[in-house]
C-alpha cells in the first residue's frame, strides 16, 4: 500500500446503535475503494470488519475493526464500532485517536436509544461528525420520520445535503443538493453517474439548497456579507460547510442503502471535503503540559497512542496506534512515555479488518499495527528517546456490574489468574479484582453479554472454563453502646509452663469511618510492655472474623487499663488469647449490628422516565440526594445500598427501553436495618454449615 501524506488521510469512526448497518457501510466503502472484490455481508459472516469467531456467530460488531479504502487520491482509515453498549470501551479507545465520526440512522427506526448513546460519547471528544440515514430500501423506511427524530432527540441542527429519490423498494438513488444533481445506483465498481433531478423533487430540492446556502454562510463573516449580496459560489457553499463541519456548528444529513451500495460513494466524497485531516485538526499537547506540543508532521518527533490491544496466546499481542506526530519506524526502539520504559519494535503493518499489510513505516496522522510489545498496554504513549512527552490516555466508562468467578475444573486457579489478566489488558474495561472481606475473585464489565464474551473468549484462546455466581456483598460489623470493665483471662496449666494472660478492656464505638484505636493505659506494670502488642494482636484477629455473620468489625476503641501476669507462664500468645477473649465478651454486651455498603449512584434518562426511576430507587431503599437538568435529560444522585445495585445495569436498561446511564462509586457506610441484617446473618449461618 502506497504511502498518503497526513492531509491526505481521513480517520473516521462509523458509530451507530447495534443493526443500523455500520458493518455493511464499511463493506460497500471498501468495495468501492477496490479493498475488495465483492461485498460481503454480516448475516453471511464473510463481512471485512467482522472476522473475529464470535462476531460471525452472534452476527453483531463486538470489537472495533480498522478498515481501508483509497478514494480520489485519499486515505479512510474506517473503524467499524461495536454498538452494544456492552462494548463501548472499545468505543471510547477509537473516539479517542479519530478526527470524525460517521453516525448512522436507521431510516426505519430514527434514532435509537444506542444512538442518544453514541452521540453523547461523540460529545464527549467535541467530534465533528455527519449523519447518514440508512436502509431507504426498507419497508417503512421514511427519511422525514428519520430527520425530525435526529432534531428532536439529538438535539442538533440537522441539515440535509442529500434528498432521498423515492423510498422502501422504489428508492433508486440520492439528490446531492450542492452540486444539484442525481445519482442512482452504481453500476458495478464504476462511479455512479450524474443524472437529471426528478421533475418531482425539483420545488423540494431548491427549497432544501436554499436552506443549505444560509447555513454555509452563517459559517462565516465574510461569507454572510457575500450571501446578502448575492450568490455564493459551489466552492464558497462547500467551504462554509466545511468550517461549519469543523466547528460543530450543525450536522449534514445524507441518506442511502448500504447493501445495496446507494449512496456510499457521494459519502465517501463529503468524507473527503467535508471531515478534517490530521492537519486540519492540528498540535497535539502533552497531558502533563498543555505548552508542549507536536505538529501532525513527518519531519516532527515522533509520538503515538496505543488505543486498542488484542491478545492472543499463539501470535502475541497485537498493538493498534495512531502517529500523531513524525514518523514511527519498525525494528527500532522507542521510548514508552507512560510507563518509563524502553520499548522495542517490530514490524509495522497497517490493518484491513484481519489482514495485516506490511509498511516500513507509518507517518503522522496514519493508524497502524505492531506485535508483541512487551511493555506497552492499552492507552501508552510512544516517543522517540530524545524526544519524550506522554499523550492523554484513554477515558473508558466505569464498570456497572460484577460477578464472582472460579474455575471449573480444579487446578486451573493460576491458569484463570493468567488468562484474566491477559484480557483485561486487551480489554480495560474488563477488570478483576480479589475481595479480602469476601475471600472471592470478582470480575466486572459493561454488562452480562460483555462479561459472558469474556468467559468464551478465555475458554477458546486459553482453555479456561469457569463458573459465575452473584458477589458477595462486603458488608462490615460494628458495636452501637459502649461496654467497660470486660475481663479477658486465658489460663492453662498442664504439667510443667502453662499459660497465663489477663486483660481488661473498655470498648467504644467511634465514627462511621474512623476503623480501629487502640489505646494503652496501662499503668503501674500490671502488664509488662512487651505484652501489649499481644493483647492488640489477639483483638485486631478477632476483629476480623467477626461477631454476627463472620465480617470484619470496624469503627470502635478499645481502652485496654487493667491486667495480669504470671512471671513464668505468661507469653505473648497467652496475652493474645486472653485479648480475644475480652473483645468477644465486651462486643456481645455492646450491641453489635451489621454494617452495609452505601453507593453514591448518579443516574441520567430522559425526562419522561424520571418519575418511574425515583420510584424503583425508593423500592430499593435509595435515598434520592438531588436532580439535576442537563438538556432533555435528568440526572438523578442517589445514595443506595450496594446490595440493592448488584444487577441494576440490567434493570435500568428495561425500565428505559436501553436510554438510561448511570456510574456508582462508594460513599459510606452506614447500619443495616434488622429485617435485612436478620436474612445476611441467617444466611452467613447456613453457609458456615454447609
Amino acid at each position: 500500500m502506497k504511502q498518503y501524506r497526513t492531509d491526505q488521510i481521513r480517520n473516521i469512526a462509523i458509530i451507530a446503535h447495534s443493526g443500523a448497518g455500520k458493518t455493511s457501510l464499511v463493506e460497500a466503502m471498501l468495495y468501492n475503494g477496490g479493498a475488495i472484490e465483492r461485498m460481503g455481508a454480516v448475516d453471511n459472516g464473510n463481512s471485512v470488519a467482522d472476522y473475529a469467531a464470535d462476531e460471525i456467530e452472534r452476527k453483531t460488531t463486538l470489537n472495533c475493526s480498522v478498515c481501508i479504502a483509497e478514494w480520489e487520491e485519499h486515505k479512510l482509515n474506517l473503524i467499524d464500532t461495536p454498538g452494544a453498549e456492552d462494548f463501548y470501551g472499545d468505543l471510547h479507545s477509537v473516539l479517542r485517536v479519530v478526527d470524525a465520526v460517521v453516525v448512522i440512522v436507521d431510516a426505519t427506526t430514527g434514532v435509537e436509544g444506542g444512538t442518544e448513546k453514541v452521540w453523547e460519547v461523540a460529545d464527549k471528544y467535541e467530534l465533528p461528525r455527519l449523519i447518514f440515514i440508512n436502509k431507504m430500501d426498507k419497508e417503512n423506511a421514511s427519511f422525514e420520520n428519520a430527520l425530525a427524530s435526529v432534531e428532536e432527540i439529538l438535539e442538533t441542527r440537522a441539515v440535509p445535503i442529500q434528498l432521498p429519490i423515492g423510498k422502501e423498494d422504489q428508492f433508486a438513488g440520492i439528490v446531492d443538493v450542492i452540486q444539484m444533481a442525481a445519482y442512482l445506483q452504481p453500476d458495478g465498481s464504476k462511479r455512479a453517474a450524474k443524472a437529471e433531478i426528478p421533475a418531482d423533487l425539483e420545488t423540494e430540492v431548491e427549497e432544501t439548497r436554499e436552506a443549505l446556502v444560509e447555513v454555509a454562510a452563517e459559517s462565516d463573516d465574510e461569507l454572510i456579507e457575500k450571501f446578502f449580496e448575492g450568490e455564493l459560489s459551489d466552492e464558497e457553499i462547500q467551504n462554509g460547510l466545511q468550517l461549519g463541519i469543523f466547528e460543530n456548528q450543525f450536522t449534514p444529513v445524507l441518506c442511502g442503502a448500504a447493501l445495496n451500495n446507494i449512496g456510499v460513494q457521494q459519502l465517501m466524497d463529503t468524507l473527503l471535503t467535508g471531515c478534517p485531516s490530521p492537519v486540519d485538526v492540528g498540535a497535539v499537547t502533552s497531558a502533563e503540559n498543555e505548552e508542549e506540543r507536536r505538529e501532525p508532521s513527518p519531519d516532527a518527533p515522533m509520538s503515538a497512542l496505543v488505543f486498542k490491544t488484542i491478545a492472543d496466546p499463539f501470535a502475541g499481542q497485537l498493538s493498534f496506534f495512531r502517529v500523531y506526530s513524525g514518523t514511527l519506524q519498525g525494528d527500532t526502539q522507542v521510548s514508552n512515555s507512560t510507563r518509563g520504559q524502553i520499548e522495542r519494535l517490530g514490524k509495522t503493518a497497517f490493518m484491513n479488518g484481519k489482514e495485516a499489510i506490511g509498511t516500513p513505516q507509518v507517518e503522522a496522522g496514519d493508524i497502524g499495527a505492531l506485535t508483541k510489545l512487551a511493555a506497552t498496554q492499552t492507552g501508552d504513549t510512544l516517543c522517540d528517546r530524545d524526544a519524550s512527552i506522554q499523550l492523554s490516555g484513554v477515558d473508558f466508562p466505569n464498570s456497572v456490574i460484577s460477578y464472582a468467578i472460579r474455575p471449573t475444573r480444579e487446578g486451573d486457579d493460576e491458569k484463570l489468574m493468567t488468562s484474566l489478566t491477559r484480557m483485561s489488558e486487551e480489554d480495560p474495561t474488563f477488570r478483576i479484582e480479589r475481595n479480602e472481606v469476601t475471600k472471592q475473585l470478582l470480575i466486572s464489565g459493561l454488562g452480562d453479554l460483555h462479561i459472558n464474551i469474556n468467559r468464551e473468549r478465555m475458554a477458546d484462546k486459553f482453555g479456561v472454563e469457569t463458573e459465575l455466581s452473584p458477589p458477595k456483598v462486603p458488608y462490615r460489623e460494628t458495636i452501637r453502646r459502649r461496654v467497660q470493665g470486660v475481663q479477658g483471662r486465658h489460663k492453662r496449666q498442664s504439667g510443667g509452663r502453662g499459660q497465663f494472660g489477663d486483660v481488661t478492656i473498655n470498648l467504644a464505638p467511634l465514627q462511621r469511618g474512623d476503623g480501629f484505636e487502640f489505646v494503652n493505659n496501662i499503668v503501674g506494670g500490671s502488664i509488662p510492655r512487651n505484652y501489649i502488642p499481644a493483647v492488640e494482636k489477639g483483638i485486631r484477629e478477632r476483629m476480623d472474623r467477626g461477631l454476627l455473620a463472620g465480617f470484619p468489625i470496624v469503627d470502635i476503641q478499645i481502652d485496654l487499663y487493667d491486667g495480669k501476669y504470671h512471671p513464668v507462664d505468661s507469653s505473648d500468645m497467652a496475652f493474645q488469647i486472653a485479648g480475644s477473649i475480652a473483645f468477644s465478651a465486651a462486643a456481645e454486651e455492646a450491641d453489635p449490628c451489621l454494617l452495609e455498603p452505601v453507593m453514591s449512584v448518579a443516574i441520567t434518562v430522559p425526562e419522561q422516565f424520571m418519575g418511574s426511576i425515583i420510584g424503583d430507587l425508593n423500592g430499593r431503599r435509595g435515598q434520592v440526594m438531588g436532580v439535576e437538568q442537563l438538556g432533555r435529560k435528568q440526572i438523578i444522585q442517589a445514595n443506595v445500598p450496594l446490595s440493592e445495585m448488584l444487577r441494576y445495569s440490567i434493570d435500568l436498561k428495561s425500565m428505559t427501553s436501553a436510554r438510561g446511564t448511570f456510574i456508582m462509586e462508594f460513599s459510606h457506610y452506614e447500619i443495616t436495618p434488622d429485617d435485612v441484617a436478620q436474612k445476611v446473618i441467617t444466611a452467613s449461618k447456613t453457609e458456615e454449615e454447609e
